[in-house]
């Protein structure tokens, strides 16, 4: 049974079946069986009949109320929900406006070891003002478009002051597979290049293979758009929208991914869902920990993902989306295909890089942002196509004859001295 005594059978008909019981007519077990209760409750019942007669009833007064909570939970719980109001919701600097209750429930379980209810921690939010109402939903998309994971790969960036005490924003690039929900690749990076989405996409090609196609915005470093970009580097304003290849696509077209481009923001609402989640937990931690550096901002980040790809149920699958992800592998659902380096080239680096094209002096020489390169090795009279690998500190250039498609050779400068390559 699953409803309370009280609610299958009235009074009267509770006390008929106990003076039956009390008269001999009815066994124990049979008038227990009939109230559909135990025996130990049932014998509760014959005392209190005995002891109340003519007043019996079956409501009973609680000792204590029941939706009492330990005293040291519900001061932690006003604790963390002040922090959060001072700290967070009134915070300016900080990009986000709205308590995290989960948030809580899983801070007070890691950091006080006190399991309580999202609904607990709600109900205290209301009753000590710590509560705003329900953001206005967002119309998107959430379906799951495709079939097979690395099918399609959601690919964006997130500009936001994530760390409020830095005083800086950092770009969060990710890339998450549509099918499984899975973010395949996430970063912080100080500014936005092409080379830091290139790198994005050397991840996730030498970890997980290469994917059949990438989703992602009209950004420059993604697409050439002829009225937008008119006053690109590409100056020649006769060039029609996809007449020129940026940096990221001229990798994609080595890889052959296609690349599939959102044609409206509201378009892109479903890729940039996985961000929201992502922004307002690492928003919290970098808070509550005092971050200013983004080497121990990436730990954080680094957990976290772990967190969405291995212990969260996506609400659009679900299912957890690594759970998701190796299963379709292992059934054989995926476009993932082997990253292998194929002749003619020699390194990674030649396939994922920035490219750039010159030609080669009467003195086999090259120059390029006021460095000379000498290049004994080819022709004069043969254009060659730079491939730029930069680091930090060091840039390897490897030079290829763009006629022969062969690889020249290598050198390394100095990072600072190529002004116009950023990392």
């Amino acid at each position: 049974m699953t409803k309370q005594l009280h609610k299958r059978l009235s009074e009267g008909q509770v006390e008929f079946l106990l003076k039956k019981y009390q008269s001999g007519e009815l066994k124990a077990k049979d008038a227990s069986a009939k109230m559909g209760i135990g025996r130990t409750r049932f014998y509760q019942l014959v005392k209190k009949l005995e002891e109340d007669g003519a007043s019996f009833s079956l409501e009973y007064g609680r000792k204590h109320p029941n939706n009492r909570v330990n005293p040291n939970i519900e001061a932690n719980i006003l604790k963390e929900l002040n922090f959060e109001k001072k700290k967070i919701i009134s915070n300016p600097n900080v990009p986000t406006n709205r308590y995290n209750y989960s948030y809580i429930k899983n801070l007070l379980k890691a950091d006080y070891g006190q399991n309580v209810s999202v609904t607990t921690i709600i109900n205290r939010a209301k009753k000590n003002g710590f509560h705003l109402g329900k953001p206005p939903k967002k119309k998107h998309d959430r379906e799951v478009l495709t079939n097979f994971v690395g099918e399609l790969i959601q690919h964006d960036s997130s500009h936001h002051l994530f760390a409020p005490d830095s005083g800086i924003k950092w770009y969060l690039i990710t890339s998450l597979d549509d099918h499984s929900r899975k973010i395949l690749y996430a970063d912080f990076w100080g500014k936005e290049t092409s080379f830091a989405h290139i790198l994005s996409v050397q991840n996730l090609v030498l970890k997980y293979g290469i994917p059949y196609s990438y989703y992602v915005d009209q950004h420059s470093i993604f697409r050439y758009v002829k009225d937008r970009d008119q006053k690109s580097i590409w100056v020649n304003y006769s060039k029609f929208t996809d007449d020129i290849d940026p940096q990221w696509k001229m990798v994609l077209k080595e890889l052959k991914i296609k690349p599939v481009y959102a044609l409206s923001p509201q378009a892109k609402g479903k890729i940039e869902r996985p961000y929201g989640w992502l922004q307002d937990h690492l928003v919290r931690t970098f808070v509550r920990k005092g971050i200013t550096d983004i080497n121990e901002a990436r730990k954080i980040l680094k957990e976290e993902v772990y967190q969405y790809n291995h212990k969260r149920v996506h609400s659009t699958t679900g299912e957890i989306p690594a759970i998701r992800f190796n299963r379709a592998i292992k059934e054989g659902k995926t476009l993932f295909q082997e990253f292998k380096l194929a002749p003619p080239y020699k390194s990674a680096k030649d396939i994922f890089c920035l490219r750039i094209i010159r030609k080669v002096d009467s003195y086999k020489n090259i120059t390029f942002q006021n460095n000379t390169f000498n290049l004994p090795k080819t022709t004069t009279t043969n254009e060659v196509e730079l491939r730029i690998y930069p680091t930090p500190k060091l840039t390897e250039i490897r030079f290829w004859d763009k006629e022969k498609n062969e690889f020249i050779c290598s050198k390394t400068i100095e990072s600072n001295k190529l002004s116009t390559v950023h990392f």
